[in-house]
């Protein structure tokens, strides 16, 4: 093979990959929440995506738990699916919007991010998502529970419910730490979930992110 044939073919692979790259990049493009605040800055990782996860997330446990109690605000939602965390309580089928689903799938493409042989989660604990994750969090002693849990290998969303018990507020104002408990808590458990339980009928509430409590 000649300089100019061999040129010619390493030039098509190069075009392919970047192609190949772009699409699985631009897989997703449902974004519903946009032009809603930033919220984290992690390397390896569609952060694009997770923001669009973290949003959907908040709206899902907002609209669910205001069902029963309309005075609810997210603050409050974010108490009550952190309870019921701790007791195995949560009930996905019914919280889970179609466009939580449509992330969901966009999020299994992240490899990095999910590990199959983790028994206590299908999140990744091994990750630079993760790593990013620990050093950013905001309240010291949340990251400090965090980071012990994950040295010896006790990270778990039953185990550090406890911690968020009485700290779950922290949650509005600390996107790191939002965007944990949304992969960790809600959309890791999704992968034991019949997904062909939930609704293919999208909410029609929506959350006022103005509104939330500071």
């Amino acid at each position: 093979m000649n300089t100019k044939t061999l040129l010619k073919f390493t030039f098509i692979a190069l075009l392919l990959t970047v192609t190949f790259s772009c699409k699985k990049e631009n897989t997703f493009t449902n974004f519903k929440y946009a032009d809603k605040p930033e919220t984290i800055t992690c390397e390896g990782v569609n952060n694009k995506l997770l923001k669009e996860a973290l949003y959907s997330f908040e709206a899902d446990i907002f609209i669910y738990y205001k069902k029963n109690r309309p005075q609810n605000r997210l603050n409050q939602a974010y108490s009550q699916f952190i309870r019921n965390t701790s007791y195995n309580g949560v009930k996905f089928e019914e919280i889970a919007s179609p466009h939580t689903i449509e992330i969901f799938e966009a999020l299994k493409n992240e490899n990095e991010l999910w590990d199959a042989n983790n028994p206590k989660s299908h999140l990744n604990y091994n990750s630079a998502f993760i790593e990013c994750i620990s050093n950013n969090i905001k309240d010291q002693a949340l990251k400090t529970t965090f980071n012990a849990l994950l040295s010896t290998n006790s990270l778990s969303p039953k185990l550090f419910s406890a911690a968020l018990s009485s700290k779950y507020t922290s949650a509005l104002s600390d996107k790191y730490l939002a965007t944990y408990i949304a992969l960790d808590f809600y959309y890791s458990k999704l992968y034991d979930v019949d997904l062909t339980k939930i609704s293919q009928v999208e909410p029609e509430q929506e959350v006022d992110f103005n509104k939330i409590p500071k």
